[in-house]
Protein backbone atom coordinates (compact mmCIF):
# COMPACT_ATOMS: atom_id res chain seq x y z
CA UNK A 1 0.00 0.00 0.00
CA UNK A 2 1.37 3.27 -0.93
CA UNK A 3 2.55 6.01 2.37
CA UNK A 4 -0.41 8.78 1.08
CA UNK A 5 -3.69 7.22 0.86
CA UNK A 6 -5.68 10.66 0.47
CA UNK A 7 -4.13 13.28 -1.23
CA UNK A 8 -6.15 16.56 -2.59
CA UNK A 9 -6.19 20.25 -2.66
CA UNK A 10 -9.42 22.13 -1.74
CA UNK A 11 -9.69 25.44 -3.48
CA UNK A 12 -10.65 28.71 -1.64
CA UNK A 13 -14.43 27.96 -3.57
CA UNK A 14 -14.81 24.26 -2.07
CA UNK A 15 -13.86 22.56 -5.18
CA UNK A 16 -11.72 19.48 -4.39
CA UNK A 17 -9.30 18.07 -6.92
CA UNK A 18 -6.51 15.01 -6.42
CA UNK A 19 -2.87 15.24 -5.95
CA UNK A 20 -0.97 13.62 -8.41
CA UNK A 21 2.22 13.59 -6.54
CA UNK A 22 3.83 10.88 -4.93
CA UNK A 23 5.14 12.89 -2.07
CA UNK A 24 3.87 14.98 1.22
CA UNK A 25 3.78 18.27 -0.50
CA UNK A 26 4.54 21.47 1.37
CA UNK A 27 2.24 24.21 2.22
CA UNK A 28 1.15 26.81 -0.27
CA UNK A 29 0.54 29.67 -0.27
CA UNK A 30 -2.38 31.54 1.83
CA UNK A 31 -5.40 32.24 -0.12
CA UNK A 32 -5.24 29.26 -2.44
CA UNK A 33 -7.10 27.08 -0.64
CA UNK A 34 -5.19 23.81 1.29
CA UNK A 35 -4.06 20.46 1.25
CA UNK A 36 -4.69 17.10 2.70
CA UNK A 37 -2.83 14.77 3.04
CA UNK A 38 -3.93 11.47 4.90
CA UNK A 39 -1.11 8.79 5.34
CA UNK A 40 -0.33 5.66 6.80
CA UNK A 41 1.27 5.58 10.39
CA UNK A 42 2.94 2.67 9.98
CA UNK A 43 4.22 2.94 6.65
CA UNK A 44 8.52 2.27 6.96
CA UNK A 45 8.90 5.30 4.61
CA UNK A 46 6.95 7.85 7.18
CA UNK A 47 9.73 8.75 9.44
CA UNK A 48 11.65 9.50 6.25
CA UNK A 49 8.98 11.94 4.87
CA UNK A 50 8.54 13.98 7.98
CA UNK A 51 12.05 14.34 8.73
CA UNK A 52 12.34 16.30 5.17
CA UNK A 53 9.30 18.32 6.10
CA UNK A 54 10.69 21.34 7.31
CA UNK A 55 6.74 22.85 8.14
CA UNK A 56 7.13 19.63 10.46
CA UNK A 57 8.72 19.97 13.46
CA UNK A 58 9.92 17.08 16.09
CA UNK A 59 7.15 17.28 18.82
CA UNK A 60 4.47 17.66 15.97
CA UNK A 61 6.38 14.34 14.54
CA UNK A 62 6.16 12.67 17.83
CA UNK A 63 2.44 13.27 18.30
CA UNK A 64 1.30 12.05 14.81
CA UNK A 65 3.51 8.67 15.65
CA UNK A 66 2.99 8.23 19.20
CA UNK A 67 1.57 4.71 19.46
CA UNK A 68 -1.41 5.59 21.59
CA UNK A 69 -2.76 9.30 22.55
CA UNK A 70 -6.08 10.30 23.71
CA UNK A 71 -7.96 12.46 22.24
CA UNK A 72 -6.91 16.34 22.65
CA UNK A 73 -6.25 19.49 21.53
CA UNK A 74 -2.76 21.24 21.43
CA UNK A 75 -2.56 24.85 19.94
CA UNK A 76 0.99 25.85 18.75
CA UNK A 77 1.02 29.83 16.51
CA UNK A 78 -1.59 28.97 14.08
CA UNK A 79 -0.91 25.53 14.14
CA UNK A 80 -3.10 22.79 15.91
CA UNK A 81 -1.91 19.13 17.03
CA UNK A 82 -5.67 16.96 17.12
CA UNK A 83 -5.92 13.57 18.26
CA UNK A 84 -9.18 11.95 17.77
CA UNK A 85 -10.77 8.50 18.26
CA UNK A 86 -13.51 6.55 15.89
CA UNK A 87 -15.53 3.09 16.54
CA UNK A 88 -13.95 0.15 15.17
CA UNK A 89 -15.97 -0.94 12.24
CA UNK A 90 -13.18 -3.32 10.31
CA UNK A 91 -14.44 -7.16 9.68
CA UNK A 92 -13.74 -9.24 12.67
CA UNK A 93 -12.86 -6.00 14.81
CA UNK A 94 -14.58 -5.00 18.43
CA UNK A 95 -16.03 -1.18 17.96
CA UNK A 96 -14.86 -0.53 21.46
CA UNK A 97 -11.05 -1.07 19.77
CA UNK A 98 -11.18 2.24 19.07
CA UNK A 99 -8.92 3.37 16.08
CA UNK A 100 -7.00 6.67 16.86
CA UNK A 101 -6.24 9.34 14.25
CA UNK A 102 -4.16 12.13 14.76
CA UNK A 103 -3.97 15.68 12.61
CA UNK A 104 -1.63 18.35 12.16
CA UNK A 105 -3.53 21.30 11.24
CA UNK A 106 -1.88 24.66 9.32
CA UNK A 107 -2.99 27.84 7.52
CA UNK A 108 -2.90 25.78 4.39
CA UNK A 109 -2.31 22.11 4.62
CA UNK A 110 -3.96 19.33 6.97
CA UNK A 111 -1.70 15.98 7.89
CA UNK A 112 -3.31 13.56 9.32
CA UNK A 113 -2.32 9.52 10.11
CA UNK A 114 -3.74 6.09 11.08
CA UNK A 115 -2.42 3.13 11.52
CA UNK A 116 -5.67 1.05 10.70
CA UNK A 117 -8.32 1.55 8.64
CA UNK A 118 -11.61 4.50 9.44
CA UNK A 119 -14.53 4.09 7.70
CA UNK A 120 -15.01 7.99 8.68
CA UNK A 121 -11.77 8.84 6.48
CA UNK A 122 -13.22 6.77 3.35
CA UNK A 123 -16.19 8.72 3.73
CA UNK A 124 -15.07 11.94 3.68
CA UNK A 125 -13.05 11.39 0.45
CA UNK A 126 -15.82 10.02 -1.42
CA UNK A 127 -17.64 13.33 -0.31
CA UNK A 128 -14.74 15.49 -1.54
CA UNK A 129 -15.00 13.78 -4.82
CA UNK A 130 -18.85 14.16 -5.13
CA UNK A 131 -20.21 17.28 -2.78
CA UNK A 132 -18.52 20.79 -2.17
CA UNK A 133 -15.89 20.56 0.88
CA UNK A 134 -15.73 23.26 3.64
CA UNK A 135 -13.27 26.01 2.07
CA UNK A 136 -11.46 26.29 5.40
CA UNK A 137 -9.15 23.75 7.46
CA UNK A 138 -12.09 24.78 10.17
CA UNK A 139 -14.77 23.18 8.32
CA UNK A 140 -12.74 20.31 7.01
CA UNK A 141 -11.92 19.35 10.82
CA UNK A 142 -15.84 19.85 12.24
CA UNK A 143 -16.82 18.00 8.99
CA UNK A 144 -14.66 14.90 9.90
CA UNK A 145 -15.43 15.31 13.77
CA UNK A 146 -19.07 14.79 12.45
CA UNK A 147 -18.37 11.82 10.15
CA UNK A 148 -16.84 10.05 13.01
CA UNK A 149 -19.80 10.66 15.46
CA UNK A 150 -22.58 9.31 12.40
CA UNK A 151 -20.09 6.22 11.79
CA UNK A 152 -20.63 5.76 15.91
CA UNK A 153 -24.60 6.23 15.52
CA UNK A 154 -25.21 2.57 14.56
CA UNK A 155 -22.94 0.85 17.28
CA UNK A 156 -24.34 3.12 20.30
CA UNK A 157 -27.95 2.08 18.93
CA UNK A 158 -26.88 -1.81 18.84
CA UNK A 159 -25.68 -1.46 22.33
CA UNK A 160 -28.95 0.19 24.07
CA UNK A 161 -31.10 -2.60 21.70
CA UNK A 162 -28.69 -5.48 23.45
CA UNK A 163 -29.99 -4.35 26.83
CA UNK A 164 -33.30 -4.27 25.48
CA UNK A 165 -32.88 -7.96 24.65
CA UNK A 166 -31.22 -8.17 28.60
CA UNK A 167 -34.56 -6.86 29.68
CA UNK A 168 -36.59 -8.93 28.13
CA UNK A 169 -34.69 -12.14 28.67
CA UNK A 170 -35.18 -11.22 32.81
CA UNK A 171 -38.54 -11.27 32.33
CA UNK A 172 -39.04 -14.32 30.85
CA UNK A 173 -36.89 -15.94 33.65
CA UNK A 174 -33.67 -16.36 30.61
CA UNK A 175 -31.12 -15.06 33.17
CA UNK A 176 -28.38 -17.61 32.72
CA UNK A 177 -27.70 -16.45 28.89
CA UNK A 178 -28.43 -12.71 30.48
CA UNK A 179 -25.39 -12.99 33.34
CA UNK A 180 -22.25 -13.18 30.59
CA UNK A 181 -23.97 -10.32 28.21
CA UNK A 182 -24.88 -7.84 30.92
CA UNK A 183 -20.50 -8.05 31.76
CA UNK A 184 -19.64 -7.59 28.25
CA UNK A 185 -21.97 -4.75 27.39
CA UNK A 186 -20.96 -2.80 30.40
CA UNK A 187 -17.15 -3.10 29.15
CA UNK A 188 -18.26 -2.03 25.77
CA UNK A 189 -20.07 1.23 26.82
CA UNK A 190 -16.79 1.64 29.69
CA UNK A 191 -14.09 1.40 26.84
CA UNK A 192 -16.20 3.71 24.32
CA UNK A 193 -16.90 6.12 26.63
CA UNK A 194 -13.09 6.00 27.67
CA UNK A 195 -11.88 8.02 24.45
CA UNK A 196 -15.65 9.53 23.79
CA UNK A 197 -15.64 11.94 26.74
CA UNK A 198 -11.83 13.69 26.22
CA UNK A 199 -12.92 13.65 22.42
CA UNK A 200 -16.14 16.10 23.28
CA UNK A 201 -13.27 18.11 25.21
CA UNK A 202 -10.79 18.58 22.75
CA UNK A 203 -13.52 19.62 20.17
CA UNK A 204 -15.06 22.08 22.71
CA UNK A 205 -11.40 23.32 22.98
CA UNK A 206 -10.51 23.43 19.16
CA UNK A 207 -14.12 25.59 18.35
CA UNK A 208 -12.77 28.01 21.23
CA UNK A 209 -9.27 29.23 19.86
CA UNK A 210 -9.60 32.57 17.73
CA UNK A 211 -7.21 31.28 14.34
CA UNK A 212 -7.49 32.71 10.61
CA UNK A 213 -8.54 29.54 9.27
CA UNK A 214 -11.22 29.01 11.88
CA UNK A 215 -14.16 30.96 11.28
CA UNK A 216 -17.31 31.78 13.04
CA UNK A 217 -19.80 29.13 11.20
CA UNK A 218 -16.84 26.82 12.00
CA UNK A 219 -16.50 27.02 15.33
CA UNK A 220 -20.64 26.29 15.66
CA UNK A 221 -20.17 23.24 13.58
CA UNK A 222 -17.18 22.73 15.62
CA UNK A 223 -19.60 23.04 19.22
CA UNK A 224 -22.10 20.71 17.97
CA UNK A 225 -20.03 18.08 16.71
CA UNK A 226 -19.00 18.38 20.02
CA UNK A 227 -22.55 18.52 21.37
CA UNK A 228 -22.99 15.07 19.44
CA UNK A 229 -20.13 13.78 21.19
CA UNK A 230 -21.90 14.58 24.44
CA UNK A 231 -25.06 13.16 23.31
CA UNK A 232 -23.42 9.76 22.05
CA UNK A 233 -21.65 9.63 26.24
CA UNK A 234 -24.77 10.34 27.99
CA UNK A 235 -26.62 7.38 25.52
CA UNK A 236 -23.06 5.59 26.76
CA UNK A 237 -23.92 6.68 30.27
CA UNK A 238 -27.12 5.30 30.41
CA UNK A 239 -26.34 1.92 28.78
CA UNK A 240 -23.72 1.81 31.62
CA UNK A 241 -26.68 2.70 34.40
CA UNK A 242 -29.17 -0.07 32.44
CA UNK A 243 -26.41 -3.19 32.56
CA UNK A 244 -26.00 -2.00 36.62
CA UNK A 245 -29.71 -2.32 37.16
CA UNK A 246 -29.74 -5.49 35.03
CA UNK A 247 -27.24 -7.04 37.07
CA UNK A 248 -28.56 -6.19 40.28
CA UNK A 249 -31.89 -7.74 39.19
CA UNK A 250 -30.17 -10.41 38.69
CA UNK A 251 -27.96 -10.45 41.68
CA UNK A 252 -31.96 -10.35 43.51
CA UNK A 253 -32.87 -12.81 41.38
CA UNK A 254 -30.28 -15.55 42.38
CA UNK A 255 -30.47 -14.74 45.87
CA UNK A 256 -34.47 -15.32 45.93
CA UNK A 257 -33.90 -18.32 44.15
CA UNK A 258 -31.79 -19.39 46.75
CA UNK A 259 -33.07 -18.31 49.59
CA UNK A 260 -36.59 -20.18 47.97
CA UNK A 261 -33.98 -23.48 48.07
CA UNK A 262 -33.09 -22.70 51.49
CA UNK A 263 -36.55 -22.38 52.42
CA UNK A 264 -37.42 -25.86 50.71
CA UNK A 265 -34.62 -27.60 52.68
CA UNK A 266 -35.36 -26.13 56.11
CA UNK A 267 -39.34 -27.26 54.89
CA UNK A 268 -37.74 -30.88 54.30
CA UNK A 269 -35.53 -30.88 57.62
CA UNK A 270 -38.08 -29.60 59.64
CA UNK A 271 -40.57 -32.67 58.59
CA UNK A 272 -38.21 -35.72 58.64
CA UNK A 273 -36.69 -34.28 62.07
CA UNK A 274 -39.14 -35.52 64.34
CA UNK A 275 -39.90 -38.43 62.09
CA UNK A 276 -36.48 -39.63 62.31
CA UNK A 277 -36.15 -39.00 65.95
CA UNK A 278 -39.64 -41.34 66.54
CA UNK A 279 -38.59 -43.89 64.32
CA UNK A 280 -34.77 -43.55 66.13
CA UNK A 281 -36.56 -44.52 69.33
CA UNK A 282 -38.72 -47.12 68.41
CA UNK A 283 -35.45 -48.93 66.82
CA UNK A 284 -33.71 -48.70 70.22
CA UNK A 285 -33.53 -52.17 72.05
CA UNK A 286 -34.46 -51.59 75.78
CA UNK A 287 -36.90 -53.06 77.79
CA UNK A 288 -40.33 -51.38 77.66
CA UNK A 289 -40.85 -50.90 73.91
CA UNK A 290 -44.06 -51.05 73.12
CA UNK A 291 -45.91 -53.74 70.55
CA UNK A 292 -42.39 -55.30 70.44
CA UNK A 293 -44.58 -58.69 70.50
CA UNK A 294 -47.42 -57.69 68.26
CA UNK A 295 -47.64 -58.38 64.97
CA UNK A 296 -49.31 -55.11 64.09
CA UNK A 297 -46.69 -52.86 65.61
CA UNK A 298 -44.62 -51.90 62.31
CA UNK A 299 -47.85 -50.89 60.79
CA UNK A 300 -48.68 -49.01 64.36
CA UNK A 301 -45.34 -47.02 64.08
CA UNK A 302 -46.02 -46.43 60.37
CA UNK A 303 -49.24 -45.17 60.97
CA UNK A 304 -47.78 -42.38 63.90
CA UNK A 305 -45.29 -41.35 61.61
CA UNK A 306 -47.49 -40.53 58.98
CA UNK A 307 -50.13 -38.66 61.13
CA UNK A 308 -47.57 -36.60 62.35
CA UNK A 309 -45.76 -35.91 58.78
CA UNK A 310 -49.42 -34.61 57.78
CA UNK A 311 -50.13 -32.84 60.53
CA UNK A 312 -47.19 -30.84 60.39
CA UNK A 313 -47.48 -30.53 56.54
CA UNK A 314 -50.85 -28.61 57.47
CA UNK A 315 -49.49 -26.71 60.18
CA UNK A 316 -46.69 -25.73 57.46
CA UNK A 317 -49.32 -24.81 54.97
CA UNK A 318 -51.03 -22.69 57.89
CA UNK A 319 -48.19 -20.38 58.74
CA UNK A 320 -47.50 -20.53 55.01
CA UNK A 321 -44.03 -22.00 55.05
CA UNK A 322 -44.76 -23.81 51.75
Amino acid sequence: MPLILHAFHISADGKATKISEDKLGLPGPEGDGYDWYHLRRHDPTIQAVFDADIYLDKIAERTLLAEDSRPRTILRDKDVLLNLRGVNLNPGAKPEDMIGIRFFVQPTRIVSVEKRPLKATRDIAKRLLTQPAPPTPGGFISNFAQAMIDRMAPTITDLNEQVDELEERIETGDTEAARPMVTDLRRQSILLRRFLAPQRDALNSLSQQKLPWITTDDQLRLRDAADQATRVTEELDAVRERCAIVKDQLTDLRAEQMNNNMMILAVVSAVFLPLGLISGMMGINVGGMPWTESAMGFWYVTAIILGIGIIQMIIFKLMKWI
